[in-house]
Parts: C-alpha cells; structure tokens; sequence
C-alpha cells in the first residue's frame, strides 16, 4: 500500500471493527492502494505463507496416493494440518518473547519470520528424501515440522500484516497477501505436478520417486522468496509493552489478556463470532483433502492437472481475490463474506457433477476456474474480517486464534473423508461438503449485526 508507516494504526486499545458503512473513494484511489509499497511486500509474503499448506496436505495426498497409498491412510495422515488449528498455543511466545540476536538484526517480527521459514525449508527437504512406500512415519514426521513452521509463520506475518497498515487499508492488504498466497498455492499444487511431469522419464506415467524429489526440492527453493522479503523489509514500530515484573504477571500479560479482551469487547457475541470462524471454510477444508485422489482415480494425469490448475486455476484466483479486496472496500466486508460463503458451497456440486463425467478435461477446467473464483472471493473477505477483529496490542495472539480456530473443526472432519469416499463415492462426499456449508449462511447473518463493546 504513499507506504503507511507503522504510526498509521490506530492508537486505541480497540479493534478496527470492519464499518458498516466503508469510506467512499474513487476507483483510482481505490485501485492505487494495490501498488504501495506494504501491498507488494504482502505478495511476496502471502506467496511465502500459501506454499507449505498444499504440501503437507493436497499436493502430498496426490504423491501419496500415486505411491499407492490408501484414501482411508491419505485422510488421517491429513491431520498433520491440526498443527494450523493449535497454532495459538504458542502464538503468544511468537507475539512476546524476543529471539536472541536475531531480535537485535531484524526485530521481533521478522526474527520469528524467518526462523519459520527455515523450519519450513528443512521439512520440505526432508519429505523430498524420503520414500512414502519405504518410510511412510518419517514421510508424516517431516510434513509435521513443515506444517509446525509454516503455523508459526502465519502466526509473525498476521502481526506483521495488521501492524503494517491503518484499518482503512486491510481489506487491500488482505486481497494482495491473498493473491500471492494463492499463487504460491498454484505453484506448490500445479508447479509440483508440472515439475513431476517434465521429470518423469520418457512420459512414462507410472511412480517415480525421483520426480517427486526433484518437486519438493524446488519448492524449498521457492521459499527463498519469503527469506529475501523479510530481510528486505522494514520491521514495523514496535508498540510500547510495559515490563513484566515476574513470570506470573508475563504469563498473564501474554496468555490472558487477548482472550479477555476479545471477550470484554464482544461478550457473549464472542460465541457466535469464533462459531463462524469455526465454520467458515468447512466446505473447502473437508473437500480439499480428496481433490487430489479424485483426479488420479478419475484418470487425469500430472500433467493435465498441472496445466489445468496453472492457466485457469491462477487466473481464476487472482480475479477472485481482487475482485473480493475491491468489493470489500466499495460495499463491506460482511455482503462479501456472505457471497463468498455461497459461492464456495455451490462449486462443491459443481465436483459431484464432475465424478460423473469421467476423464472429461473441459469440465475439469470449468469446475477448477469457478472453485478458485469463489474461493478467491471468499478468502479475502474473511481475512479482512479477521483482521478486523483484532486489538493491535495483541495482534499475533488474537489473529492466531481467530485463523486456529478456522482450521480445528474442518481439519479433524477432513480426517475421516477418505474413509467416507471409500464407503459412499465421489459425488456423495461432494454433495455433503456442500451441505456444510449452509449454516454458514446463518451465522453471516447474525455476525451482520454485530458491533464490539469499546
């Protein structure tokens, strides 16, 4: 986003609660917000943040299951993203506690940043050398270290993010964090199955180990991106933190107080708030773990996927992501989150109709483009409406607990849907994800009307 300094936030203890009524302005002022310095430098950190999931979970169900592995095993090994949904446990030591020396160079945020990021480059070195048919609990032990970092990078960036910006300008941080962490997503599901294809010796579609090494080296390459940000970007204004005087009153200060105080401005509201954060995503969580093993038992090869994914996949999302972060500043946040709701429900028919199809390409394509359309819109909203949510003083923490809370319920469910695919099928499961999605309309509509207690 010319770049807002740090000073931009607002200096009171309270949330920027996302208005009713958003501030009118041009178009031009509205799309020149996506060229500022803090919007670029959220590209390239959602790129970062977006690369690691899919490689813990769908890109990983994709090699895993054309290494043979069973759907049932592929579901539960999918429960390493649980990581993602515990990530508050130890987001206040990521919000609080200073990490020596590298606190000194680069400051509190993009020390724990980077450290993450190198956590995150470890693991994804390790799965790359290891065989899932020979070593499937190692295969799960380096998934999880990438997943543990990868938690506790989206813990310093969320702080990083809403410290960077006033309220007025997270919507747009939000849609360009979005956009590159769907890139990333791209690069991390199609790039892999790209890279395995070009590995792959003379077209032959059969497994090779060795393709799928090459894939996951490049993608702890590509992490690089995220590393030469952090060290390139300025640390925001530290906000002034009074001592503690013992552990006890520490602990309190980090543990305690964000919970108390999203609950003192919300009151029993807050309920019915983290129920929709809860609930949000259900419908892609739980769909997405099988998407993968449905286009290898639909026939579909790396390749189609890959181009497929590549070309109308990023294309899709990028048009849905800005077209969310756009709407969202003209009419609101919360009208987005209900279209977006609806919209991600409904593309989930849209792959039970698929199941029916065969090996159809055409409607692959369609299918993908109108899923990543929806899902764009749909996340950038809801990452605004996070950030809305939040007291700056205890940013870290409370975003932390908002986005684990998004993950718990939909990951464990996803546990459990390859086991539900090998019983009922293909379009049942789709069908049932998508009726999850409906009391998400419900509680849309409630948290409309809701306002926090100042």
């Amino acid at each position: 986003m010319s770049e807002p300094s740090s000073s931009a936030a607002p200096a009171t203890p309270s949330a920027p609660h996302a208005p009713t009524h958003p501030p009118r302005r041009s178009w031009a002022q509205t799309l020149r917000v996506y060229a500022e310095p803090a919007s670029l430098r959220m590209l390239a950190l959602g790129f970062s943040a977006g690369l690691p999931l899919l490689l813990v979970l769908g890109t990983l169900s994709f090699w895993l299951r054309k290494a043979g592995v069973e759907r049932a095993t592929i579901g539960y090994m999918s429960w390493v993203g649980l990581a993602y949904a515990f990530k508050w446990v130890w987001a206040p030591l990521v919000d609080r506690l200073p990490l020596p020396v590298l606190k000194r160079l680069l400051g509190r945020r993009r020390s724990w940043l980077l450290l993450a990021q190198c956590l995150v480059m470890g693991g994804l070195l390790g799965m790359a050398f290891t065989d899932p048919q020979q070593d499937l609990a190692r295969m799960a032990w380096c998934a999880l270290a990438v997943a543990f970092g990868s938690a506790t990078q989206d813990i310093a960036l969320d702080a990083y993010r809403i410290e960077s910006a006033d309220a007025d300008r997270q919507a747009a941080l939000a849609a360009t964090y979005q956009t590159g962490y769907r890139l990333a997503m791209i690069w991390a599901g199609a790039g892999v199955l790209w890279l395995v294809a070009l590995a792959l010796h003379n077209g032959d579609a059969a497994y090779q180990l060795s393709a799928w090494r090459l894939a996951y080296c490049a993608m702890a390459a590509s992490m690089l991106v995220g590393v030469l940000t952090v060290l390139l970007s300025p640390e925001p204004k530290a906000l002034p933190q009074a001592p503690a005087r013992n552990l006890i009153e520490w602990l309190e200060e980090a543990l305690v107080a964000p919970f108390a105080d999203f609950v003192r401005r919300y009151g029993a509201q807050a309920f019915l708030i983290l129920a929709l954060i809860g609930i949000y995503r259900i419908s892609d969580v739980v769909m997405g773990i099988m998407a993968n093993p449905f286009y290898v038992d639909m026939g579909y090869t790396e390749a189609e996927v890959a181009t497929v994914s590549k070309v109308f996949g990023v294309i899709m999302t990028l048009l849905g992501a800005f077209i969310g972060g756009v709407i969202s500043m003209r009419i609101g946040v919360m009208r987005v989150l209900m279209l977006g709701a609806v919209l991600s429900a409904s593309s989930n028919l849209l792959f039970a109709w698929l199941s029916t199809r065969g090996h159809d390409v055409l409607g692959l394509t369609l299918v993908v483009s109108a899923d990543n359309l929806a899902s764009g819109i749909a996340s950038a909203a809801f990452i605004a409406y996070l950030s809305s949510l939040t007291n700056v003083q205890y940013s870290a923490t409370q975003y932390a607990l908002f986005s684990s809370m998004m993950m718990l319920a939909p990951k464990w469910l996803a546990g459990f849907s390859g086991a539900f695919v090998d019983v009922h099928g293909y379009a049942p499961f789709f069908i049932s994800t998508a009726a999850l999605g409906l009391p998400v309309l419900l509680l849309v509509a409630l948290a409309s009307r809701l306002s926090p207690k100042r």
